[in-house]
């Protein structure tokens, strides 16, 4: 099938090609505002502050990878079991499964940021404050760490930060519109009739030499 007879096909069920997309982007946009509660994201930022028993200018390579290794590790202890169950304790939740944390660091410095999404704004923003305190203390215990310091606390989010209900709606746009060409083509494929004089002569192998016009309510 040729793209100009794939275009001539689709006009032809132009309704279905126009009317299943828009119901399939209508029932995912319902099910996105119905279904699918807000969310809320709130970001902290730290730095982590490494003891150094020297300073010179010789150590200063060593010192800085050996930094950027410690970071890391403070990066993995933010997600600890240690630091989520006292955070969580220390709030009062039971768990903070409704909670997702996410983690990024630069290779370059000893800066951390913790972005927390879950359900509830304020909670969201008192849990990366709250996980933060912690993994300072945590880090001190168990690693050459002095402290991590806050550079920028969380703040409670004015504004949802998911779900992303347009990039769904749009997903559901094309998922229908993918739907009603496959529907059209999967038809057309299976419809053996003959419709026009050259399917008929490229069947036969014959020319077609005449044809008798098909008229209503004549006799």
């Amino acid at each position: 099938m040729t793209l100009l007879e794939l275009l001539h096909l689709l006009r032809k069920h132009l309704k279905l090609v126009i009317a299943l997309p828009l119901a399939c982007m209508l029932a995912v946009g319902a099910y996105s505002y119905v279904a699918m509660p807000n969310t809320y994201s709130a970001t902290v930022s730290m730095y982590v502050l490494v003891k150094q028993e020297n300073a010179n200018s010789n150590s200063l390579s060593s010192d800085l990878s050996a930094s950027q290794m410690v970071t890391n590790d403070v990066a993995t202890l933010l997600k600890s079991d240690r630091v989520v169950n006292e955070t969580a304790s220390a709030l009062g939740l039971d768990s903070l499964k409704a909670y997702k944390t996410s983690i990024t660091s630069s290779t370059t410095s000893r800066v951390l940021s913790l972005e927390v999404t879950g359900p509830d704004a304020e909670m969201a923003a008192n849990v990366a404050n709250k996980i933060a305190d912690e993994v300072s203390s945590v880090a001190h215990d168990v690693m050459n760490v002095d402290s991590v310091n806050v550079v920028d606390s969380a703040k409670v989010p004015t504004a949802p930060s998911g779900p992303k209900r347009p990039l769904f709606m749009a997903i559901g746009l094309l998922g229908g519109l993918f739907m009603a060409v496959a529907i059209v083509v999967v038809s057309d494929m299976l419809n053996t009739k003959v419709r026009d004089e050259e399917e008929l002569e490229e069947l036969l192998g014959l020319p077609v030499i005449g044809r008798i016009p098909a008229v209503k309510g004549g006799r």
